[in-house]
């Protein structure tokens, strides 16, 4: 049996270990090959109740001595197989290390490519993806760069918008609104959107700030395309169309120019196991937006649409994709999510 260890991440990770486990009893025939451990500093997080065993991690730690506590845990938990997400770059560098104590980490991407797509100003810099070409922009971290980054886009779009170059969740993320106040925006409930006047008026009472991007706003469809690759080579990927208006769901749609831009990134990032990347439409056509090197929130979205993804990668890295099916995709298939209330630990 395999020992599989899922370290402090986002949320989506208990529906990908409750995934994980549901596939594993169905290809074994109720003897399951992978006995899942779970950790998080939240003593109560709900992904616990996805694992046969959890632990709580100390909190504060970062840096070479978080990787020198995993170390340690697999060694004391005799861990055969880790998916790091916290301190991911790290800890797939010192995969040599963990092999030499029986663990194979399974990394997203070198530490290298994973500090890259962190800073999107940078990724977006050097990125060759003609097929669906990030929307226009500019990175600023003076006023007078912001001021010149506005003139030379405003006139050539008709809405902008800013967002941190390094950010999670669309955090920072807002449409600049050149009519309605903050207050005006605030009552009628519009989220993500700022007075474009009282934002360069903040800006300019700091010396400098955080690097921001001032981009083209693309006003289409959004598209979150979960994929499993190994090392380059895409094995799946499964596209969510989110759909204008509350409560309507995703549809999954598998048009061949977003299909092909996965392919490529896959390719040229060399991106391995479990990602999410993200796409919007535009003036002119599909644009990119970011490569997540993580599985996003809406993982089991994607996989009610035939590939179980988790399972996938998981199984791909321990006993080769070789070995493996992959699904038929449900082209069409509307997919949404309902909560429901449990018990923490």
């Amino acid at each position: 049996m395999q020992r599989v260890w899922f370290n402090k991440t986002f949320s989506s990770v208990g529906t990908a270990m409750r995934l994980i486990r549901e596939a594993d009893m169905a290809a074994t025939s109720g003897a399951p090959r992978y006995h899942i451990v779970c950790s998080n500093t939240n003593a109560h997080a709900a992904a616990f109740l996805s694992a046969h065993e959890y632990a709580v991690e100390p909190s504060g730690l970062t840096g070479h001595n978080y990787v020198e506590w995993c170390l340690e845990f697999c060694r004391d938990r005799n861990i055969t197989i880790f998916w790091p997400g916290k301190e991911a770059g790290l800890i797939g560098s010192a995969s040599a290390r963990f092999a030499a104590i029986g663990t194979r980490v399974l990394s997203v991407a070198s530490e290298d490519t994973l500090t890259l797509m962190h800073d999107k100003a940078r990724f977006c810099e050097g990125l060759d993806l003609p097929m669906a070409r990030p929307a226009d922009y500019r990175a600023v971290t003076t006023i007078a760069e912001y001021d010149a980054a506005y003139a030379e886009l405003r006139p050539l779009h008709r809405k902008l918008c800013i967002k941190p170059s390094e950010s999670v969740y669309a955090l920072g993320f807002a449409i600049l609104d050149e009519e309605r106040t903050s207050a005006q925006l605030l009552l009628a409930g519009a989220a993500y959107q700022i007075n474009a006047q009282e934002l360069r008026a903040g800006l300019a009472q700091m010396a400098s700030f955080k690097t921001l991007l001032l981009m083209e706003y693309l006003d289409g469809h959004e598209y979150s395309a979960d994929c499993v690759a190994d090392q380059g080579k895409l094995i799946c990927a499964v596209p969510r169309k989110k759909l204008h208006g509350g409560g309507s769901g995703q549809l999954i749609e598998l048009r061949a120019d977003l299909l092909a831009a996965c392919d490529k990134l896959a390719r040229d990032y060399r991106l391995n196991g479990v990602f999410n990347i993200q796409f919007r439409e535009g003036a002119n056509g599909l644009a990119l937006l970011e490569i997540n090197p993580r599985m996003s929130g809406g993982i089991g979205m994607a996989c009610a649409a035939g590939p179980n993804l988790p399972y996938l990668a998981l199984a791909g890295f321990d006993q080769g994709f070789d070995k493996l099916a992959v699904p038929a995709i449900q082209e069409g298939m509307r997919v949404g999510e309902a909560a429901y209330a449990v018990e923490l630990p």
